[in-house]
């Protein structure tokens, strides 16, 4: 059996097969899966917000779209994978309350996979496959050999992206 990785919120790690690497708890968080395709050196970020810029403490870099994204690239460049080959997943982003007024948080998920898209053009890293939006949580487990990115959610089918 493999050994799976565990990233937490606002947490980001790298693996190599044979190894998986897994996150719970996407709700407006969105999880990006980098791979290599070529060495097969992967890895998964778990932002909570879009932008480092709107926050006072910003000192965690795997919190934001716009500094995680860039983070994890590094790392995953320090095991070898090149950029130019590096595809991107994506999943989460939802919309997990409803509330009456417009408000900073009520379009957190949209806002967060709007920089997610931004953070990896910005890199020229294409987005192979998409799970955002709706109104549920996502747990996700990520296989960098074959680059299958499993989505679960309660009450949903099992969704390999």
């Amino acid at each position: 059996m493999a050994d799976v990785i565990k990233v937490g919120i606002a947490d980001l790690n790298v693996c190599k097969p044979p190894e998986l690497i897994t996150t719970i708890g996407l709700g407006s968080c969105v999880g990006i899966a980098i791979r290599d395709k070529q060495s097969k050196v992967g890895g998964l970020v778990h932002v909570m917000l879009p932008n480092s810029r709107e926050v006072k403490s910003s000192a965690n870099p795997a919190k934001f779209a716009d500094t995680g994204i860039p983070e994890l690239v590094r790392r995953l460049e320090k095991m070898g994978a090149v950029r130019s080959r590096m595809v991107a997943k994506i999943a989460g982003g939802a919309t997990m309350f409803a509330f009456q007024s417009k408000s900073e948080l009520t379009g957190i998920g949209d806002r967060n996979v709007i920089a997610t898209k931004a953070a990896l053009k910005a890199l020229n890293i294409p987005i192979l496959a998409e799970d955002t939006g709706a109104n549920y949580g996502r747990t996700v487990t990520f296989n960098p050999e074959t680059g299958d990115y499993e989505v679960k959610a309660v009450g949903k089918p099992l969704k390999v992206i």
